[in-house]
């Protein structure tokens, strides 16, 4: 039977303590019930002490919170630990988290107290704690910086005085993961009653190495780990829950360990915890970045297509997120492109294929990425080709306070020149409807919007259109420095592509290049 790995989450404690990250009772509240559902072992609700919004917190999640251990951390005073068990007196399961620094240059600038001295005051902290719970967990701060013989007296006496968790911090991120993992199996081989407690390790992230840390300390003997949601905390953060989680899932080879986290929670968890603190994601962050399971390049591209574990090696379904993604930019390849015109319903011939594909290219090198919109726009001018329709000759509008709003448009359609005038609840409404006047059609707007593409009081706008008519849906696009006129253009150039794509889509069916 496989180890098991406790899952202590401290996203609500250490993981605040991330500048800009401070959250409400009610916030800390609905993350520790995703935590519950995500399935950790212990929830670090937070520091009682600290503020009265802290200890009500930590009560409320104590009342409310049913699976998980609750813990609440306190210094090594009577103040702090009095405080963390009034703050956990509601909870079913209870865990009271004491620390007190015990490396050298703590006890020297911060504690200024002997090595007998923190000894003594550490046995006192958990004797006193267990006066409210059986399950008290100690942490020598700045335990990785700690002379290893002197730690090794510290474990033992407080294990002897109750302590049912020793954990070991490497508080500052000092420490390497081979050097990591020698303390830890130095600890489990020489502290004499270490059979009696659980050993935990808490690791930051300084160097980045907090879930190499973390993961060394497991592989030599650890069998708790205390991590936070998208690896958020002091400084640099704390080891990532998601990375640890699904690391000793994916290599359940080499770690022979198990959790008891249900990974399809895990982005869910992760988006919750990014929105209501504010801190996004990084891109390229391992296991919930928004570019963890996309695929751009050719190579990996087509490795996914013809077998997903070429480049995958876990599936996005694991952590509760959709398919992966095939990203098309400029060093995506023609299966990919061609496997994504297919889903669209566009099938073309090889000829027909090649040209689009040159096309996507050119395109591609001048933008980041290629959308859905443009595909479509690929093909059918690969297709035979669809002329311009109507076109923007002139627009006027009388609008203003007190004035209803007022749009002449004039259009040519085929060298003939059209021109009506409308009113509508504003300027741009009013141009629509004399567009649609003109063209004798009316159909719904979908969406709408309005951006800046350069900066300055002389910016240039582009709107952007979306219109559905029976069945079809297109988007147009139109630029200006004047967002009225930017909206006008987008919204005949939606009207050319409707017109295009009704025509072509009869067309194309008839020649079975698209599916019906």
């Amino acid at each position: 039977m496989s180890r098991r790995i406790i899952i202590f989450d401290t996203t609500l404690r250490d993981g605040e303590q991330c500048p800009g990250a401070s959250l409400t009772p009610p916030e800390k509240l609905e993350i520790a019930k995703q935590l519950a559902r995500l399935g950790v072992d212990v929830i670090e609700a937070g520091f009682p002490i600290a503020s009265p919004g802290d200890a009500q917190a930590v009560k409320r999640i104590a009342q409310t919170v049913k699976g998980p251990t609750i813990a609440a951390l306190a210094r090594s005073l009577p103040a702090d630990i009095d405080a963390a068990a009034a703050a956990l007196a509601p909870a079913k399961r209870k865990r009271i988290h004491v620390f007190l620094a015990t490396s050298p240059i703590h006890r020297k600038y911060k504690l200024r107290k002997a090595q007998a001295e923190i000894l003594r005051q550490a046995v006192w902290a958990v004797t006193y704690a267990k006066r409210y719970t059986e399950d008290v967990e100690f942490s020598p701060e700045d335990a990785s910086r700690t002379e290893p013989e002197f730690l090794s007296r510290v474990l033992e006496a407080v294990i002897k005085a109750g302590a049912t968790t020793v954990n070991i911090p490497d508080t500052v991120g000092f420490a390497i993961p081979d050097q990591f993992g020698q303390l830890i199996e130095g600890i489990v081989a020489q502290v004499p009653n270490i059979d009696r407690a659980a050993v935990s390790v808490h690791c930051h992230n300084d160097l980045g190495l907090a879930v190499p840390n973390s993961l060394a300390a497991i592989a030599h003997g650890a069998t708790q780990v205390e991590c936070t949601i998208n690896g958020i905390g002091e400084r640099a953060g704390n080891a990532s829950l998601e990375e640890i989680v699904m690391t000793l899932k994916i290599r359940k080879d080499f770690y022979g360990v198990e959790t008891g986290i249900e990974t399809t929670q895990i982005a869910k968890t992760s988006r919750l915890v990014s929105t209501l603190t504010g801190i996004i994601v990084q891109p390229n962050k391992a296991i919930v970045g928004g570019n963890a399971f996309r695929h751009e390049s050719g190579i990996h591209q087509d490795g996914i297509l013809k077998h997903r574990a070429t480049y995958e090696i876990m599936r996005s379904q694991d952590i509760g997120l959709g398919a992966s993604q095939l990203v098309l930019g400029k060093l995506s390849g023609r299966h990919a492109f061609a496997k994504r015109l297919a889903a669209l319903g566009f099938r073309l011939s090889n000829t027909e294929l090649d040209r689009a594909f040159r096309r996507f290219k050119d395109l591609a090198d001048k933008k980041k990425e290629v959308f859905d919109e443009d595909l479509a726009a690929i093909v059918e001018d690969e297709l035979p080709a669809a002329h311009e329709v109507y076109k923007l000759l002139y627009l006027y509008i009388a609008s203003g306070s007190g004035t209803v709003p007022t749009a002449t448009v004039r259009l040519s359609k085929e060298g003939k020149v059209l021109e009506d005038a409308a009113s509508g609840d504003g300027p741009v409404d009013a141009c629509c409807k004399a567009i649609n006047r003109l063209i004798g059609l009316s159909p719904e707007l979908v969406s709408y919007s309005v951006t800046s593409v350069t900066k300055g009081k002389e910016a240039l706008g582009e709107a952007t259109i979306t219109l559905r008519h029976r069945g079809i849906e297109v988007s147009g696009r139109g630029a200006s420095t004047d967002v009225i006129e930017a909206s006008a253009k987008a919204y005949v150039n939606a009207i050319n592509k409707l017109i295009s794509t009704s025509t072509r889509r009869s067309d194309l069916k008839r020649r079975h290049v698209l599916h019906p």
